[in-house]
């Protein structure tokens, strides 16, 4: 199945929930937040939502500094 991720079109396997698509992408988990489909999805319910079919999907790292 086909998802935008970050602007750009990935392959991924059904089935996949918001976390297992972090770590199949070897992405960080920890000062993330996750949008889909233009929403922010919190932390605590990343593997309860499931990724389907066409999704967009953007992972934002935060960054400090000052």
């Amino acid at each position: 199945m086909k998802v935008f991720l970050n602007g750009e079109s990935k392959d991924i396997p059904d089935g996949l929930n918001l976390a297992q698509l972090l770590e199949h992408f070897d992405l960080p988990s920890q000062r993330v937040a996750v949008e889909l489909n233009k929403s922010v999805v919190r932390r605590s319910d990343w593997a309860a939502v499931t990724v389907a079919d066409s999704d967009t999907i953007e992972v934002i790292h935060f960054v400090g500094g000052g």
